[in-house]
């Protein structure tokens, strides 16, 4: 996990550097204002460039298309191998024009597995926007010497045991900052002891998608999904183990770091709803949207594709629950002319039923690139990169002819293996495609090995 968390941030980086004129961009909150007397601390999130070019896959200049008949040969040839199975579909489109350049079946719903949080980065960034941060808070309780910590849907929150590695992207913001403002604000307004209750009521509804497999939480797929968490829900940062309620844990670690500061903490564990008006002692807030769309692509982050797909619901007026951010995502996508081909249940991928055509995909995806569409560009930038990073690091070797040149996000459950992204042709030719496979017969590793030779007919055509 360390190396792909290193591996990911060189990876951003050269994008940045190479192909996007990067602006610096810091929100200065400071010292808040309040209701009352007493101050209000806020942490002061670190500056992060924004991207603001075009496409981040830069083209050789605006290259001829590829022959559609020499492109459909070697396709179709490639399609055939007994190891995606018999369920197959397939395209290429023009990313400037939108043409079609191969297909088959790329108007079938199949299966997509994670190439769904291509779905939820899409609609985040058109929603949202990408310079959007999510903020964990602490307010005042309705009795004096109360206060309540509140979360706002951050699952990236780092817990007091985060080793505050410094390669990891985006830096997080942490539990310890949040205790640390808490404690100066309290000290300030005369106050060293307190109870401490917790609020977690901006999500609604059932924890785990009614679609999800029940092994998804015990096997450490993803965390019950809470608007207070830390460390993703995970019993420690670098388990993959997660703990059952992220919102209590949530609340005892906070509890545990106030000593430290001097404070002093009473009472036990209570969960409730502050009120509308209750009085902000103190916040901390997340990297902004654009880079957290990163890393859920390039790390294929469930908890926090969920955690998005839930800030949509909010801002898109929908209830904060799994059928209210489905709602809201097929909402935004019809906003902008991309929900063709799209039927969802969640936000990550893991539901089964999720059905995308591969005609779907690559619209999505060309869509993202596009030079008038600056605000969804992290969508590229964030997907992994042809045997250098993320899901796809570990694939087209250093030696591969098209190494570093294809940028895609994987999808894999059982029987399911995708593949979607972006390339340019031998010619410069930018150009978007979807590979997708629901009926894959058993045989670790020959489907992913058959979608890469796909992709790679595509980058040399």
């Amino acid at each position: 996990m360390r190396r792909e968390r290193w591996v990911a941030v060189v990876t951003l980086v050269l994008l940045q550097l190479v192909a996007v004129v990067a602006g610096v961009y810091l929100l200065a909150s400071g010292e808040l204002g309040t209701q009352g007397s007493e101050p209000v601390a806020s942490a002061k999130p670190s500056p992060i460039p924004i991207i603001t070019a075009g496409p981040v896959l830069a083209a050789r200049g605006n290259g001829p298309l590829p022959a559609k008949g020499t492109l459909a040969g070697r396709l179709t040839e490639a399609l055939g191998d007994p190891a995606l199975g018999d369920r197959v579909g397939a395209v290429v489109l023009d990313a400037e024009t939108g043409a079609t350049l191969f297909d088959s079946d790329a108007g079938v719903g199949i299966t997509p597995a994670s190439t769904t949080k291509l779905v939820t980065a899409v609609a985040s960034l058109a929603s949202l926007g990408p310079d959007a941060r999510l903020s964990t808070r602490v307010v005042r309780g309705s009795s004096p010497g109360s206060i309540i910590l509140v979360g706002g849907g951050d699952p990236t929150l780092a817990g007091p045991r985060s080793s505050g590695d410094p390669l990891y992207y985006p830096q997080p913001t942490s539990l310890s900052s949040l205790a640390r403002l808490t404690a100066k604000a309290l000290k300030a307004a005369g106050v060293t002891k307190v109870t401490v209750a917790y609020d977690d009521s901006l999500y609604t509804g059932p924890r785990t998608a009614s679609t999800w497999k029940p092994n998804y939480v015990p096997e450490g797929s993803v965390a019950p999904v809470t608007a207070l968490m830390v460390d993703e829900g995970r019993v420690s940062p670098n388990s993959h183990q997660r703990v059952s309620d992220p919102s209590r844990v949530a609340r005892g670690a906070f509890v545990s770091l106030l000593p430290k500061y001097g404070i002093t903490v009473s009472g036990s564990a209570r969960r409730v709803k502050a009120a509308a008006g209750a009085q902000e002692i103190a916040r901390v807030e997340s990297p902004p949207v654009y880079a957290l769309v990163e890393r859920a692509l390039t790390l294929s982050d469930n908890d926090l594709s969920e955690a998005l797909a839930r800030q949509i619901a909010i801002k898109e007026g929908k209830p904060a629950s799994f059928e209210g951010a489905v709602a809201a995502v097929h909402q935004v996508l019809t906003r902008i002319g991309a929900d063709e081909g799209v039927r969802i249940f969640d936000g990550c991928g893991l539901s089964p039923k999720n059905r995308i055509t591969p005609a779907g995909l690559a619209r999505l995806v060309a869509t993202a690139s596009a030079s008038g569409n600056p605000h969804l560009h992290s969508i590229i930038s964030g997907m992994p990169i042809a045997g250098f990073s993320g899901t796809i690091g570990h694939r087209f070797g250093k030696s591969h002819s098209v190494y570093g040149l294809i940028r895609a996000k994987t999808g894999t459950l059982d029987g399911v293996n995708t593949l979607a992204g972006v390339t340019t042709t031998r010619e410069g030719r930018l150009v978007t495609f979807a590979f997708m496979a629901d009926r894959v017969p058993p045989g670790w590793g020959k489907a992913e090995a058959a979608l890469d030779r796909l992709a790679a007919t595509v980058a040399s055509s």
